[in-house]
């Protein structure tokens, strides 16, 4: 059997973003479970974690965001010049 002599990227890209998404949903899904956690401990109710130790992982894990330019500046990308 032969081989096509074009690939059919459309699937592939489509695979891609179904993984990107389910990804980003279950992240969302996690920061949500993280922060409702964090509200119940600030209420006083018994929980495993101290309200301590809760507020560092919600400051560690979800605060750590860095956009994308500032990357690009600490890399001295700015700095130099294009020769498009």
């Amino acid at each position: 059997m032969k081989k096509p002599l074009f690939f059919d990227d459309q699937a592939h890209i489509a695979e891609q973003f179904t993984i990107v998404e389910d990804h980003t949903s279950q992240l969302a899904a996690l920061a949500f479970h993280k922060v409702n956690a964090y509200k119940l401990s600030l209420q006083n109710h018994a929980y495993c974690m101290s309200r301590a130790e809760l507020h560092n992982l919600l400051k560690s894990t979800l605060f750590n965001y860095v956009h994308p330019c500032t990357v690009l500046q600490m890399v001295s990308y700015f700095d130099d010049s294009s020769d498009n």
